[in-house]
């Protein structure tokens, strides 16, 4: 069982004394980290009570959130980990669902849950920066071991699902599908036992977890940690720790080249880093400034291994095909979408017949479902299948494309928009951040698009010229074009720092954010909406009869 638990690869690490897990404060080897998850391991027993051993974590990412995933392993529970960007009766509730016996957690933790009822007793509270705590811990030091429960189907991790689409829900991962994700993510993101990685991620995420900390684990890479992620600090940190390499989520590194550009930005040790949503641009920017290449990938706390890697991958491709079970299919007729036929610009000519839902025929098996949720385990296994809810494409050569979520296709005109170009479009250019793009009603019949942007701070819509931006892209077409912009220094996100698409799209041009509107039916031309204009707008709706838009 060595290698098919996440507690089998912790106590391999016995006597590796080779450092393990690193804080700007202080340092672990493995032998230590494994020594103290033991003894944290023993404190969790002896707190035990009937029912599912569900230990709850909202913390910052510190050692501590590391010392508890190892004290999870080794005694058998399973941990909880709690997002503190959720706030009031949305945190309340979600915590509630998963049955927590206990949480860790500080005194800013505590500050956020003051008035919530969690469904956990205030005395069954474990507060990492009591005075008392250390000794609590210390008083519990043994060898270590793993509980005779733990087999590779003990269920290790309640990860929340990231909450752009919808309600998110508690995604079940067990020891085994840890284990195997951190075998076989060091080796698909070429992580090696004398890497130094650094996680910016928050702990709570499957990133952080599923492609950093299990990874390293499996071939005693080093661990670094910063409590959040920080823009301004990512460099230094960086260099602090001789960083080889770094996962990211959503905008990070939109941030990151958002800030001031130094002619010693090269100055590091990164060599790779791995996430999602970076657009090809910002890859290359990425590569030119600092010197590190960025590999996208495509998975989500649910599942993985449905795509490889392959040298000849299009730039804005995922890969191929890890089988023959992972296809795009018409979830209507379930039959197996035509290759896509694209333009020079990559556009899809075909999208009616080409665009479906990436489904693993075989991957209903490996799919643990959700805690508590049968409406949502139904929803993802249908006819037998694994359906990821995402849409895709192949080309002609079998590479597969990321098509964005199910409302990523916008009918314009009788004509199907992707979302996912015009957002990328957005991002392209040099003054924006990070960009989303998704449909809204038309007030006469189909929708428009819209976009939502964020700018660096000091940085007005007016600068960016976009009218001319985006008349100057050829890959865009005539109907890409947004016709309402939001623009804001700060889009609401999720925890794990990806746009909360679901939320602006249901706000539409409603938001208090500033918003500007295509004025014209020619080239683009934008113009601040007043309260007036949508006021206007709002009668236009109501005119049409299509009211169920309405506010």
């Amino acid at each position: 069982m060595r290698d098919e638990t996440i507690a089998g690869m912790l106590l391999a690490r016995l006597g590796d004394h080779r450092p393990g897990l690193r804080s700007r404060e202080r340092s672990w080897t493995w032998d230590a980290v494994v020594r103290e998850s033991a003894a944290r391991a023993s404190l969790a027993r002896e707190l035990r009570r009937d029912g599912p051993f569900h230990i709850g974590v909202l913390l910052e990412n510190v050692p501590e959130y590391v010392l508890w995933l190892g004290a999870a392993a080794l005694s058998g529970a399973t941990v909880v980990g709690v997002n503190p960007t959720r706030t009031g009766s949305y945190l309340e509730q979600e915590v509630r669902h998963t049955d927590l016996q206990l949480l860790v957690t500080d005194r800013a933790g505590l500050d956020l849950l003051d008035g919530l009822d969690i469904g956990v007793p205030r005395d069954r509270f474990l507060l990492t920066d009591d005075d008392g705590y250390p000794a609590r811990v210390e008083g519990h030091a043994c060898e270590p071991a793993a509980d005779g429960s733990v087999t590779p189907e003990t269920q290790m991790l309640l990860l929340f699902t990231s909450g752009t689409t919808g309600k998110s829900k508690a995604a079940r991962c067990s020891q085994g599908r840890l284990a195997e994700l951190g075998r076989n993510n060091s080796a698909k993101y070429e992580i090696k036992r004398d890497d130094v990685c650094y996680c910016p991620m928050p702990l709570f995420h499957g990133n952080a977890l599923m492609a950093l900390w299990a990874p390293s684990l499996a071939v005693g890479a080093t661990v670094c940690l910063t409590p959040r992620f920080s823009a301004s600090g990512f460099l230094p940190d960086v260099r602090f720790y001789g960083a080889t390499f770094f996962t990211y989520v959503g905008k990070a590194i939109g941030h990151v080249l958002a800030t001031p550009e130094r002619p010693d930005d090269a100055d590091n040790t990164l060599t790779h880093g791995f996430g999602t949503e970076a657009s090809p641009e910002d890859k290359a920017g990425f590569r030119r400034r600092f010197g590190a290449a960025l590999v996208e990938g495509y998975g989500s706390s649910e599942s993985a291994g449905m795509i490889e890697r392959d040298p000849e991958t299009p730039p804005t491709a995922l890969g191929r095909p890890a089988h023959d079970g992972v296809r795009i299919v018409n979830p209507e007729t379930l039959e197996i979408c035509k290759p896509a036929v694209l333009d020079e610009h990559g556009r899809v000519g075909n999208a009616e017949a080409a665009v479906g839902e990436i489904v693993d025929v075989h991957g209903a098996a490996k799919f643990e479902g959700y805690y508590k949720n049968p409406e949502a385990d139904a929803e993802r296994v249908r006819h037998g299948w694994y359906w990821t809810g995402d849409l895709g494409y192949v080309d002609g050569d079998g590479f597969l494309y990321f098509g964005g979520r199910s409302g990523d296709w916008i009918r314009v005109d009788s004509e199907n928009i992707s979302a996912l170009l015009t957002q990328n479009v957005l991002r392209r250019h040099p003054g924006v951040v990070d960009a989303a793009a998704f449909g809204v009603p038309d007030p006469r019949a189909g929708d428009q698009v819209m976009a939502a942007i964020e700018l660096p701070p000091g940085t007005a819509f007016e600068d960016l010229g976009l009218a001319a931006f985006l008349a100057a892209q050829d890959d865009l077409g005539t109907k890409g074009a947004p016709r309402f912009v939001r623009v804001s220094h700060a889009l609401p996100t999720t925890g794990s720092g990806k746009l909360k698409k679901k939320e602006m799209q249901l706000e539409g041009w409603r938001t208090g954010d500033p918003v500007y509107r295509w004025a014209t039916r020619g080239a683009p031309e934008y113009v601040l909406m007043t309260e007036a204009d949508k006021a206007a707008l709002h009668a236009e709706f109501a005119a049409a009869g299509r009211r169920r838009f309405l506010p």
